[in-house]
């Protein structure tokens, strides 16, 4: 909280408003065509095969091929993991646990799952206490996390991956900011007057600002909202 009131955006007339929302639509939808052009170029790409990969999940071992559970295609999270922590990656943690229903991908022939480096039971643990409600598949003692670019002690990823029978091949990869336009959480906030409100960011004078993941949940205030032992 801020001891004074944050300064507000400059009132106007409803023409002056919708001239400058036109303007800045027009920005908008550059913006929509250039993602539609990543987006065909992306469909491009070539790919590469991966080895086999023996992961774990919640009834055992499974190949690489099992996690797809039939479809096509993968999208893997790989979830940072501490080992011995009490609560993982608040920011992997948070991100994860907007995505609830993920069922909408069976009609485009696809899986979307989370895999972290942490013992299966300790994950899935994990994953009971904090509320997440994806599929979690473990890569303790398998090359695979490390191979994807999220080995013990790196950051998280996001992989997809097209199955032809049993030969499995990545296609895609990202980390970073680039996982930002996979979820709604910054869509919604960026739409906001105030947006972010982190001090990295381009914002008038006066606009309320705070230091880099100041806002963003951590893995308890997850775990409170929609954990077993939620309270919130």
């Amino acid at each position: 909280m801020t001891d004074h009131a944050p300064a507000l955006p400059p009132v106007t007339d409803p023409e002056t408003w919708r001239r400058e929302l036109d303007a800045l639509r027009v920005r908008e939808k550059a913006a929509t065509r250039e993602l539609d052009a990543i987006a065909a170029q992306r469909r491009r790409l070539p790919m590469v095969e991966m080895p086999q990969y023996t992961l774990q999940g919640p009834d055992g071992p499974v190949g690489l091929p099992d996690l797809f559970d039939g479809a096509t295609q993968l999208i893997t999270y790989h979830h940072m993991w501490s080992p011995g922590a009490e609560w993982q990656c608040g920011g992997c943690t948070g991100y994860t646990s907007q995505f609830t229903r993920t069922e909408f991908l069976h009609k485009y022939d696809a899986r979307f799952v989370v895999v972290t480096q942490g013992p299966i039971d300790e994950a899935l643990a994990y994953r009971e206490k904090v509320g997440n409600r994806m599929d979690w598949y473990s890569t303790a003692g398998s090359d695979f996390g490390t191979d994807v670019g999220a080995g013990p002690g790196e950051g998280f990823a996001v992989n997809v991956f097209l199955r032809d029978g049993e030969r499995v091949f990545r296609t895609w990869h990202t980390n970073g900011r680039g996982t930002e336009q996979l979820s709604h959480t910054f869509a919604f906030v960026d739409l906001l007057p105030y947006g972010r409100q982190e001090d990295w960011q381009d914002s008038p004078e006066g606009w309320p600002q705070s230091a880099t993941y100041d806002k963003w949940l951590d893995s308890d205030e997850v775990a409170a909202l929609y954990g077993t032992g939620a309270t919130a």
